[in-house]
């Protein structure tokens, strides 16, 4: 499926790494500490929009006294140890990457994580090094499954859309990288796997793990 593309674009939580479990923690701390229980809906809501939009909609559902911007900052610091420190690449993906380099296949990240969480654990794991390209949703104002974030890194690697192979753990993910013309690849990961069949209709492809495209 892709040794024929220019460019491989990743998302990074749930596709590169392992970190959907993060999030879950985190939102439990952070409402706990102000007296709501976690919603069952709340991930739901927040699939596939960006960290900005995020902080937006919990302020308002919650009613928050802090700004997004405060909310974003205290999130930051919640996460970073946690994505420095534990989160790990998902099987096969360094492998895979390392063969798309010997390749010379263009790689690019496309996430809807902040830019500062997002280069800290692909630094961490040792891949940032992997990546030409990486940009978050937040530099384009939209989350997914708008197709803003894919197209900004495809013009970023000097690529065309339909040129390049997504890969995604999510349906809006999926539906943001068709959205913007491009095949994808939808990936297992334990946090969505309610979404598989939602998401191998919509995908051009699947896959369990990265060992599968070697």
């Amino acid at each position: 499926m892709w040794r024929e593309k220019e460019a491989v674009i990743f998302d990074l939580d749930g596709t590169v790494v392992d970190s959907m479990w993060v999030w879950p923690e985190i939102d439990i701390e952070f409402l706990g500490e102000r007296g709501i229980a976690l919603p069952d809906d709340l991930q739901t809501e927040l699939d596939g929009k960006s960290f900005s939009e995020s902080a937006v909609h919990i302020k308002n559902r919650f009613q928050l006294p802090e700004s997004p911007e405060e909310l974003m900052t205290i999130w930051n610091k919640m996460a970073m140890d946690c994505y420095v420190n534990k989160v790990k690449l998902k099987p096969g993906v360094e492998t895979f990457l390392k063969q798309l380099k010997k390749s010379g296949i263009k790689t690019g990240i496309a996430s809807s994580n902040s830019h500062v969480l997002v280069e800290a654990t692909l630094h961490a794991n040792g891949v940032l090094k992997y990546f030409d390209s990486v940009h978050t949703a937040d530099e384009v104002g939209k989350g997914k499954p708008s197709p803003d974030i894919y197209l900004l890194v495809a013009k970023d690697l000097d690529v065309k859309p339909e040129s390049c192979l997504v890969f995604e753990d999510i349906v809006m993910g999926v539906l943001a990288g068709k959205n913007a013309g491009m095949e994808t690849c939808a990936v297992y990961d334990k946090y969505s796997k309610e979404q598989d069949i939602e998401k191998k209709k919509l995908a051009d492809y699947y896959i369990h793990d990265y060992s599968e495209l070697m």
